[in-house]
Order: C-alpha cells, then structure tokens, then sequence
C-alpha cells in the first residue's frame, strides 16, 4: 500500500492525481520532473466514503484535478455493479462538484468499452455509445456527470492500456510465458494498446497548457488518446514476445484463436479503435506507435526500470 497523499515538486496550487497507486497514476508521478504533484489514494481518498473527498480536496487546494482512479475489472463488475457505480459514476461526480465551486480544471480519463466496438471503423468522439457491460456503463455514465457538473472537464478516452507495472496484458503475457510454452490469445478484437508512460505524458501536457495558457472554450469534452495503430490481443502478445526476445525472454507459441474459444462474462468490443484525430487538432498532441511504446515498455521490464521515464509524445 502506497501513503494516502504523495507529493513531488514544489510550488503553490498541485497537480492532484486520484488513483493511489494504479498504473496511469504512478506513470504520471514519474514523469513529474519538476511539476508540483500529489498523489492520493486509499485509504485517505476512497471513493466508497465520497462525504469525506470535499474536505480533503479543500485542504490540498489543487490548481488542477486529474482523476486515474477507477474500478476496471470488467467482468467482476457484473456482480459488483454498485461498487463499479462508486468508483466510475458517483466518485467523479464528486471530483467534478468540486472542481465547478473551485473553478478549477479536471482531467477524467474514460474507456474505449463505452463502445459496443460494432461500428467497423475507428470511433470518433461524436459517435453513438452503446456499453455492452456494467463496466462500461458505469464509465459511459460517469463521462456524462463530469461534463454535466463541470464545465472545465477534459474527459481522456483511451484503450488497452498496460505498462512495466501493476496488472496489464503485458505483464500478464510475460508471467503466462515463463509458466508454460504454449499461449492462446484472441485475434478477432481489434483496438490501440496505450503505454501508460505515453498516456501519462498527454495528459502531463495538457496540464502543461493549461498552465501556460489558462482554461479555453475549445479544451471542453471528450478526447480520444490511445496509441497509434492499432492491433489484435493476438498481434499485442507476439509484438511483447519479439521485443522480450532481445533480453532472453519467454518464446512461447502464441496460438490464434476466436472470441468464441475464450468465453468471458461480458462480450468485448470487437473493435474498438479510436480515432484520436481531436487531440491532434486542439492540443497537438498524438501519443505514440503501439509497436515502439511496446518495445520500450519490455526493455523497462526486463531492465527493472520500473516505468520508462520518457515518451515519444508528438506535441
């Protein structure tokens, strides 16, 4: 367990990343540099206990919310929906309240599972959202209470996201490998896997903006910000297997095979690609190709470098 509040830097008004020691939020506290950031998490920030968040965010007095935290694991949700409900619905309902009094910006990150992945091309932020799960739902739910209780929020979706640390495809593919030599992993979903430390870096820019510039009509809404290009689980394994091959990692086969032989209890978006095109216009920023981020994530890995501390950001 991480201390409840962690900060870096120095100056007035912090950053203040939700998220206590999930993936994006460690990423984002590494890639501080010199940046005034507080990191806080259980049990001092917890959304199960959303009556005790105003008194905390009023002694810290961020100049800027940037809310990582949330219930991700797809398929417990359905039989934990209102905890799926606290943590992606009603806990940033919360955040949001709060920053609209403070008059301060939020930055929400959000989910490509908002889609039913049905579309057969990459989705754009104006199309249709149809969750296919209670997880989904929740996060599509919490999107519309942030946007709807403040008017300077930044909702963030992004898709498949792993780094060198926490729980992830990656690491999942690299533990399964060293267990076994044979892995079958799904090959007809489609989406773009996004690095932590590229999505850490967006957002870090963002703030950056934000600060430099102060709030903008134009920076209100959804963004999609996913890596660029996009792939299969089945092309995500064997992209993580070559690059472990340079440090004498795990060669396993990596077996080809249909949504339909790995049966879950919640359908998957076939395809959820996201067009990141409004991020590119109104902010400049495009994260990454998959296939390098993947490669640098790997090296972190095998090189016990926690989270890589740099990004190929395009800004």
């Amino acid at each position: 367990m991480v201390h409840a509040v962690t900060q870096v830097g120095t100056g007035r008004g912090p950053i203040l990343v939700t998220g206590g020691s999930g993936q994006l939020a460690a990423a984002i506290m590494a890639l501080a540099g010199g940046r005034n950031l507080v990191r806080a998490g259980r049990p001092e920030f917890d959304f199960d206990r959303p009556d005790e968040l105003p008194a905390l965010l009023a002694r810290l007095a961020p100049s800027l919310v940037v809310n990582a935290a949330a219930y991700t694991a797809v398929d417990r949700a359905e039989a934990d929906a209102e905890a799926a409900a606290r943590a992606n619905t009603e806990g940033p309902a919360t955040l949001a309240r709060y920053c609209a009094q403070a008059g301060i910006p939020l930055i929400h990150v959000s989910t490509d599972y908002v889609f039913d992945g049905d579309k057969g091309a990459p989705y754009v932020e104006e199309d249709a959202p149809n969750p296919t799960g209670v997880y989904g739902a929740t996060k599509l739910a919490g999107e519309r209470a942030v946007l709807a209780a403040c008017p300077r929020a930044i909702v963030l979706r992004t898709s498949w996201v792993y780094g060198a640390t926490g729980r992830n495809f990656v690491l999942t593919m690299l533990n399964a490998a060293r267990k076994t030599d044979r892995l079958r992993v799904v090959a007809d979903q489609i989406g773009c896997p996004t690095a932590t430390q590229d999505l850490a870096a967006a957002i870090l820019a963002i703030a950056d903006r934000l600060a430099a510039e102060g709030w903008k009509p134009e920076f209100a809404g959804v963004f999609h910000a996913a890596g660029s290009g996009w792939t299969s689980w089945h092309g995500l394994a064997e992209a993580v297997f070559q690059a472990a091959a340079r440090h004498g990692g795990p060669q396993p086969v990596v077996e080809a095979i249909a949504t339909a032989d790995w049966p879950t209890p919640v359908r998957r978006p076939p395809d959820s690609r996201l067009d990141c095109g409004r991020l590119a216009r109104v902010f400049g920023l495009r994260l990454p190709d998959w296939r390098h981020s993947v490669a640098v994530t790997v090296d972190a890995v095998f090189c016990d470098d926690p989270i890589p501390l740099h990004s190929a950001l395009t800004v």
